[in-house]
């Protein structure tokens, strides 16, 4: 077995037809950007009346139609926010507790030792989240997973990831392993998957192999590590008029 393999992230996710919700950070081949790519996926109707909406440096779900949204409690949040030099992605709305903590001088895992799973028994769906560090024209990142340490949801187990940035690889992390009743909760260390130079070609390969009937939403970042600049891909299977 080779542990240090890397995967295209396609590999992974294409004959899968539920692995929930997704965050993956990395370095670009070049060198040159970080990344970040967080996607929702759905089985219910609930879920999958969403979309993801641009509000300023940062993204929010939203309900594609409002009238049928019938709980927003665990589906409307802003999985990424930016505060100074830190970007933070998350499933949940912990994206404002550990912007919150940051905030206040307080550290990543500070914030999550606040929070814990989904109240969603039997799931029990873990909050992952992630969280990325500029300096100095690079960055290192931290990914986080909060998951039930049994079936009855007892206790919450917590389990951080400190990375150092290697040229064009990323880390992914989602909340289940596959489809199931309950739902099977996301095992193990964070994947390791390519980061290609091209946006768009990472944008289509993770949305192409994510399964059709229960992918919801895609947001995509890559910066710039020389100049800060952005780019940002968003697709959503629910369309706005207009």
């Amino acid at each position: 077995m080779n542990i240090y393999k890397i995967n295209g992230i396609k590999e992974l996710i294409k004959d899968n037809p539920y692995v929930g919700r997704g965050i993956v950070i990395g370095k670009t081949e070049d060198g040159e950007k970080a990344a970040v790519a967080y996607f929702i996926m759905g089985r219910s109707e609930n879920s999958r009346n969403r979309i993801f909406y641009v509000e300023g440096e940062n993204v929010k779900t939203g309900a594609f139609d409002p009238s049928k949204l019938s709980d927003p409690s665990l589906i409307i949040y802003a999985p990424i926010r930016k505060t100074e030099n830190k970007l933070i992605v998350s499933n949940g709305d912990q994206t404002d507790t550990i912007y919150d903590y940051i905030k206040d001088g307080k550290s990543f895992e500070q914030a999550l030792e606040s929070r814990e799973f989904e109240p969603d028994a039997p799931n029990f769906t873990p909050r992952i989240s992630g969280i990325l560090n500029f300096s100095n024209n690079d960055f290192t990142y931290k990914m986080s997973i909060l998951k039930s340490a049994d079936e009855e949801g007892s206790a919450c187990n917590r389990f951080t990831f400190s990375y150092s940035p290697i040229c064009g690889l990323g880390h992914f992390i989602h909340t289940y392993v596959t489809d199931g009743n309950p739902i099977p909760t996301f095992l193990g260390e964070p994947e390791r998957v390519k980061i290609p130079n091209d946006i768009d070609d990472f944008t289509n390969e993770i949305w192409s192999a994510l399964n059709s009937d229960n992918k919801i939403s895609l947001y995509v970042r890559y910066i710039n590590l020389k100049n800060g600049a952005e780019e940002n891909r968003l697709i959503n299977k629910n369309k706005q008029e207009g």
